[in-house]
């Protein structure tokens, strides 16, 4: 069978409230819509709607006129759209009837149709492209898996608001202090996706409730997680309440880590240079790779929205010998930025190209300047 020409790219958030998402522009969309062309698959991974910062309908008619350009360019081939952490909510109630039928366990690779809501109505503007869903990730050819790679959170030593939530969670959910729900004693069996997704999907319900504005009262039962949470960031006087204040933004970098750890939250590491940023999602996402035990040559991921590896990155490795690749983001980002695409790994505009089962990197966009990405059509 001849290999299916694949395109992937992650971390479009459209629908951001401070418009940095480029596809909500026309020669943005036409870029990535050239690359699509002639494709027979293209994987939208993860971080496609930006679900924190608008209500849910507006995102979706920002988000529409993508799919319709997309579904275009693709013609009768296929999208396939991979949940991260901003748009977990398209996949929430899926998961939440896939994990209690206990004769259907959380894998690696699970696709479905859209089914109602959101996904169902950017299918139908995608058409004549058929859409599928995809969650955790999908492989794409022979030895090369793709995933959005936010499960790398809960090995991250940089405190990020998602990685001291999920510490949080766990804290909650009564995992012993210094404990790891995710360490199997004696490398018996491996890491199942539904156990990541136990610490981290109350983190994601969290912050869409917030954005959809609901209240409290309508978050149903008192025990489940998600509420529990809810109500250790947002207690009264005491650590969680400082956590919290940290969590949004309030309380001084340093200080915060250091509270971080002595509450049990880390280890977090006050290093926030870009090399140490780098350096700690790449080691992340090799220990999500190990402990799923996803057994691959390529192991394409986003997330983390710094592209690469650079030539001289060799620390880019799975612990199998296998290899990571990021596909960056689309979002103008200027506080990142160097002066040019050149000396900028968060440059946006990247895509991964799979064909005859090699991937490769390329970038749509270095040709702009800084100017050009600011400017609006």
């Amino acid at each position: 069978m001849a290999p299916v020409r694949t395109v992937v790219v992650s971390d479009l958030h459209i629908g951001a409230a401070n418009d940095a998402d480029l596809l909500r522009r026309p020669s943005f969309r036409e870029r990535l819509s050239g690359c699509v062309a002639g494709a027979e698959r293209l994987v939208l991974l993860g971080d496609v709607l930006e679900l924190r910062d608008r209500p849910l309908p507006e995102v979706v008619d920002l988000a529409r006129p993508l799919f319709v350009d997309l579904g275009r360019a693709i013609g009768d081939g296929e999208i396939v759209v991979v949940a991260g952490n901003h748009d977990h909510h398209l996949v929430e109630a899926w998961l939440e009837r896939r994990m209690l039928d206990s004769a259907q366990p959380l894998g690696l690779e699970q696709l479905t149709d859209p089914d109602g809501g959101a996904l169902e109505i950017l299918a139908e503007a995608a058409a004549p492209a058929r859409v599928l869903v995809a969650y955790p990730g999908l492989w794409l050819a022979d030895g090369v898996y793709a995933m959005h790679g936010h499960f790398l959170d809960r090995h991250l030593t940089i405190p990020t608001f998602e990685r001291l939530g999920v510490a949080m969670v766990e804290r909650v959910l009564g995992v012993p202090p210094g404990g790891d729900p995710l360490a199997p004693p004696g490398g018996e069996e491996p890491v199942t996706p539904a156990e990541y997704e136990s610490a981290q999907a109350p983190v994601y319900a969290l912050l869409f409730a917030l954005a959809q504005g609901t209240s409290r009262a309508g978050r149903g039962n008192p025990a489940e997680p998600s509420v529990r949470i809810f109500d250790a960031l947002g207690g009264g006087p005491g650590p969680a309440a400082r956590v919290r204040g940290w969590l949004l933004g309030t309380v001084a970098v340093p200080g915060a880590v250091g509270l971080a750890n002595r509450l049990g939250l880390g280890p977090v590491s006050a290093d926030l240079s870009a090399g140490a940023i780098t350096r700690a999602g790449v080691a992340a996402m090799r220990e999500v790779a190990s402990r799923l035990r996803i057994d691959a040559r390529w192991l394409i991921f986003g997330h983390t929205h710094r592209r690469g590896p650079r030539a001289e990155e060799a620390e880019w490795l799975l612990q199998g010998g296998g290899r990571m690749l990021n596909t960056g983001s689309w979002i103008h980002a200027p506080s990142l930025l160097g002066p040019t695409a050149a000396v900028s790994d968060w440059w946006p505009g990247t895509v991964a190209v799979i064909e005859d089962s090699e991937p490769r990197l390329q970038q749509l966009l270095d040709d702009l300047s800084r100017e050009d990405l600011r400017r609006s059509d």
